[in-house]
């Protein structure tokens, strides 16, 4: 602990001041997409596109939009709601209206994500500037001390250059695993709205023929 705390008071503690706050901000757009992603946006799919593909079956797409109203958070209900709110006009116009808003949600999703490995990146240079430079000052230093003391004092500069690499990396190998991890949550969330999406798009329009008796069965609600 005494070597962590003399390379935060070092001539070269600047570096990790710096990555500290790179880590700070990466901590706080982890915490904040996991939050977003996993809470706000996310939703039981196939459940609710059953209950939403039950009303339109039953011709009830005023409650269909209400149930949507009662999840408007959710990234799902937002663009279900689009193409229900437009289920009495033209295919066109209900395409139009699922297509608009899934360029909404979509870009909302994945927002700051694609932060995490430049944050990443950021953090292990700086690491590597700064156990650069602590070198450089490690052995420019060393004309300015006796010849048995030479090695003592390169070996100490050098450890405490090396610290700046390694946190760096402490904060680089979390955020990159960040990423991957809500990046992936991510794309599950936007093909299940693609899927759904389509479906009921496919529904309505099925609807607005007069063919809702020959339309293929979705999946039950999930239990």
């Amino acid at each position: 602990m005494d070597v962590i705390s003399q390379a935060f008071r070092g001539d070269d503690a600047i570096w990790m001041f710096l990555i500290l706050a790179v880590s700070v901000v990466t901590l706080g757009i982890i915490i904040e997409r996991f939050l977003v992603i996993y809470f706000k946006f996310n939703m039981n799919g196939p459940a609710f596109y059953g209950q939403i593909q039950k009303l339109v079956m039953q011709n009830n797409i005023d409650r269909a939009v209400k149930l949507c109203n009662t999840f408007a958070d959710k990234a799902l209900a937002r663009v279900l709601k689009a193409g229900l709110t437009r289920a009495n006009k033209n295919e066109l116009e209900i395409g139009n209206a699922i297509e608009e808003t899934m360029l909404e949600v979509v870009p909302a999703i994945q927002k700051r994500l694609s932060n995490l490995p430049v944050l990443a990146n950021v953090a292990t240079l700086m690491g590597l500037l700064g156990t650069i430079v602590g070198m450089i000052g490690a052995f420019h230093g060393l004309g300015a001390v006796s010849a048995d003391k030479r090695q003592e004092v390169l070996s100490a500069g050098i450890s405490l250059a090396m610290y700046a690499t390694a946190f760096g990396l402490i904060v680089a190998i979390p955020a990159l695993l960040s990423h991957m991890w809500l990046n992936g949550k991510a794309r599950v969330l936007i093909t299940e709205i693609d899927q759904y999406s389509t479906k009921l798009q496919n529904l309505l329009v099925s609807r607005l023929r007069g063919g809702l008796a020959s339309a293929p069965s979705e999946e039950k609600p999930a239990t």
